[in-house]
Formats: structure tokens, sequence, C-alpha cells
């Protein structure tokens, strides 16, 4: 790490003076007391809850296996003292001590070691149960808990679970610990204050402070997104660290940051509490996680997607694909289906149905809501577990097979179409359970360019109709139009998974 990665910014004001009527200097008003520039209700400190919470909350390190065959080095000369393995202060010293002895840094070669990983945790039981992120410990040869007081204890992992990027570690104490208690994170609203404890750049337990900022953060990180948004100031090593309600009770893990400069913009992620209970639990009972499944795949109603299926608003979780032998199947769900409401929970964004299914309890019959070409139903599943190799991850198209040359198509919505044929099947690598008319072409600037329909998608309903033929796809289309419809809905098929794919509707010239 250079010295220009990493520097101390001191920011300096000169005293500030008012002129006065005879051109003289004046002193600047004097700083109001801070009751009278806190917010109504603001705490005036917090060290109450700093004093009681700092125990609790642990300073975590790894260690990795060096790589084999790394590069030898020469000399090191002393470990510097006060900074522990992996800190960015460490290597940002040893530089300056290396240059101050007249040795070039681009002369040093570092002697390879164990690779270290810094981060933070909380105690959730005085049996010695912490609570971390996955990613702080995954992959770790050796893991270290450092208490507060300097005490450093080995630790044992308990269970990971990626999806949440929580972590459960084990350590054995010959003193009482001090645990956190867990707050509802539900109970929170936007504006509240919040407490961050953590160990940022290894610096040991550091305390900061801000408001909740956002609920419901999706970063892309996992399929059960919820964040909390927060400024409080979280940086590197703040992971797996605990963030308080002012009641001292854990409402969230920190987990992530949003930033262009690697250090704190005030835009930190926590995991809430409502979310990392009950998988802390889990980790610590079992060393696994159980999750609901119901056997679909889902995606967003987009206003388009709404406005074809005849829905006054878009939301729910629309159905592309179901399995016949899982519980959605067996309780009768079909494809197309708009998932409106799960156990009396509603599902407003389709995001939401994965994390109310994956908590509700494996084995339970719960009534589940939907729209049904228009019309509202409820059906009743028995939740089935979660397997692994049930995790199907999406996959995109390859590329654009050249097709067969002596094919009869046809042009429908900006879309070059025809019947399924052995060798187009070969051509893109087209399932054979798979009906439907393929996508030769797809004509530059048009619409279904924009919407990510490629040559090799097959469109196997429109409407919600099936589609045998470039003829029925242009008849279903003349239907919509027919209806007043401003868009109408493909479902299309790509590598074997399925989407719906709302197509604009252009009025017919000439």
């Amino acid at each position: 790490m250079s010295a220009g990665l990493f520097a101390v910014i001191l920011a300096f004001s000169a005293p500030a003076f008012a002129q006065d009527a005879g051109g003289g200097a004046a002193p600047a008003p004097a700083t109001p007391p801070l009751a009278s520039v806190l917010p109504p209700n603001a705490p005036p400190t917090f060290a109450d809850l700093a004093e009681k919470q700092l125990d609790a909350v642990v300073f975590i390190s790894t260690t990795q296996a060096p790589p084999p065959g790394g590069p030898q080095a020469g000399p090191r000369g002393p470990e510097l003292p006060g900074f522990p393995p992996g800190s960015p202060f460490e290597e940002f010293f040893r530089e300056f001590r290396d240059r101050q002895r007249g040795q070039p840094q681009q002369q040093q070669q570092p002697a390879p070691r164990p690779t270290a990983a810094l981060g933070s945790g909380f105690i959730i039981d005085p049996a010695g149960f912490v609570v971390t992120n996955s990613h702080v410990v995954s992959e770790a040869a050796e893991i270290s808990v450092t208490m507060h007081d300097g005490t450093k204890l080995p630790a044992k992992l308990v269970g990971v679970d990626g999806p949440t990027d929580l972590a459960v570690l084990k350590v054995d104490s010959k003193k009482p610990l001090v645990s956190a208690p867990w707050g509802d994170s539900e109970a929170l609203r936007v504006g509240d204050w919040v407490v961050a404890i953590g160990n940022p750049f290894g610096l040991g337990g550091s305390v900061t402070a801000g408001i909740l900022s956002a609920r419901q953060r999706d970063i892309q990180q996992g399929p059960y997104d919820d964040y909390l948004q927060t400024d409080a100031s979280i940086n590197r090593g703040n992971s797996g660290g605990p963030l308080y309600n002012l009641n001292g009770e854990v409402i969230g893990i920190n987990t992530a940051i949003y930033s262009p400069t690697g250090g704190s913009v005030g835009i930190g992620f926590a995991i809430p509490s409502s979310v990392a209970r009950p998988v802390v639990e889990q980790l610590r009972d079992h060393g696994q996680v159980r999750r609901g499944w119901l056997g679909v795949q889902v995606q967003s109603v987009t206003p388009d997607i709404a406005e074809s299926l005849g829905m006054q608003e878009p939301a729910g979780a629309l159905v592309t694909s179901v399995s016949p032998e899982g519980p959605a199947g067996k309780g009768g769900v079909r494809q197309g289906d708009v998932i409106t409401r799960f156990n009396g929970e509603s599902i407003e964004q389709m995001r939401e149905l994965p994390r109310v299914v994956a908590a509700t309890k494996i084995g339970s019959a719960v009534p589940l809501e939907l729209v049904r070409e228009g019309k509202a139903e409820t059906v009743t599943v028995t939740v089935g577990e979660l397997e692994p190799q049930e995790q199907v991850a999406l996959s995109g198209s390859s590329g654009t097979p050249r097709p067969e040359t002596t094919i009869d198509t046809k042009q429908v919505l900006g879309l070059t179409l025809s019947q399924l044929t052995p060798g187009l099947r070969d051509s893109f690598s087209i399932n054979p359970d798979v009906e439907g008319v393929v996508v030769t072409e797809v004509g530059d600037a048009s619409a279904a360019s924009e919407r990510g329909i490629e040559a090799g998608d097959v469109i196997v309903e429109a409407g919600q109709e099936p589609v045998k033929t470039p003829e029925d796809l242009n008849r279903l289309v003349d239907d919509a139009r027919s209806q007043g419809r401003k868009t109408v809905l493909m479902l299309l098929s790509r590598d074997g998974d399925l989407r719906y794919v709302p197509m604009p509707i252009e009025d017919r010239k000439g």
C-alpha cells in the first residue's frame, strides 16, 4: 500500500473576526451552547450506551496460509509495535521507515506470510457465541477474537450462511463475558438515531453515531437483501459489528458501504435484526440454516406488465415457471399467476417473496393469494425445504449463433421469427422440450432490442396464450391492439430459463 493511498487529513481554521464600525477587528460571536444546536429530543451524549456496550464488541482477525511459491524476501526488520497485522497503519509506517533508511520501496520484497483479514463482531451469549459477517471469516485457517480489554482468544467457527452474509463463532473465556441484547429493527423509523461500534482499520473499539437513512435497500448482494442504510461512519474493519438503537439494543449488523474512495461517505448498510436474529439462532443451535421453499421462479411486475395483465397497480411477484413436484405446483400455482399475498403478508415487490417464504416454518400449510387472468384466487401450499441444488443461477446468452438460411420467417414487432426446426434447435442450443417460435433476428434500435430480446430466444406465450407459429403471435398482437392494450406480455425461454417481457404494440402503418 503506497503512502498516497493512506493519508490523515487535518482541517484547520483561522480565528474568525468581524470588522467593527471603526475598521478594527472584533472577536466573532461565541459558539452557542451545545443544547441550542442539537435537534429536539437528541441525546446530549452517547457515553452511557458506549460504556455499557464496548465490552460486548470484539475485534476479529483471521489468517490464511500464504500461497505456495511466493516471492522470497530479504530482511524485514522488526515488526512495528502497536498495529495489528494487515492494518493500513502498519504498511504506511513501514514504507516511511524504509524511505528514512534509504531503501527504495520498489526493491523491497516482502516475505510471504499468512494473509490477514480484520473485522468486527459482537457477543450475543455469555456462553461465548459471537456474531460477525461470513465474508470476515470465509476461508480462514485461524480465527482470533480480541476483547475490548485486549484479551485474545482463539475462536471456533460454528456456522456460516452465505446468502445473508452471517457467521457465528464460539470462544471459551475464563472471565465473564458481556453480551449485547437484540432489538427490533422493525420498530426503528427513518431518522432515528443509531450508533455503530466496531474495529475500523484495526484501530479497536470505535464509536460513531448517525441516523437511520433508509430501509429495505436492495444492494444486489443476495436473494434476501433487505438492508438498513445509515450515515453513521462505517469503514473497512467495521464489517460484522453491531448497529445499536438508543436503548443499547442491536438492530443491525454492519456489512457493507458504498464508497468511491474506499472510506466512509455516509452510506453504510446493515443487516436488520429481523433478518439476522432467526438466522443467527439457527446457526448457533444447528450450525446451518433451513429455509422454506415454494418451487417457483418469479420476476417483478413492471407498469407495462401490469397493464398487459389488466392490473390496476404494478405489485406482486409474477410466476415465470413452476416446479411440478414443488409445493407451489402441488398447490395449484400456475405459470403467469401474480402472487400478491403469502401467509397473510402482502407482497408489494417481487424480492419480498423469497425472504418471506424462506422465513416460513417448513411443513406449514399457508394461504397464497394470487391474480390469475385478471381474477383474484386463493390456494393453499405446504412449504417445503430449500436445498442447495435447488438454487439455480441465471445464465446469460453466450453469443448469437448464425441461423439457417433456408427457413420461412415472418416479421412481428420488429422481430424476425421462425417456427422451430431441428436445425434451429441445434444452431441456438434450444432444449428439446421448449416449444414456441424462435427469434432469428432483432431489429437494431427496436423496442425488442431495448428490452433485451436476442436471437435464439423462444417466444412461448403471448397474452398468456401459447404460441406455436409466427402467425399465432401476429394474431395475438392484433387481439391485444383491438382491446386497447398498449403492450402484449410475451413469455420467453432462454437457456431453459423463462421470463416475461412486455412488448409495446406499434400502430400499423401502410
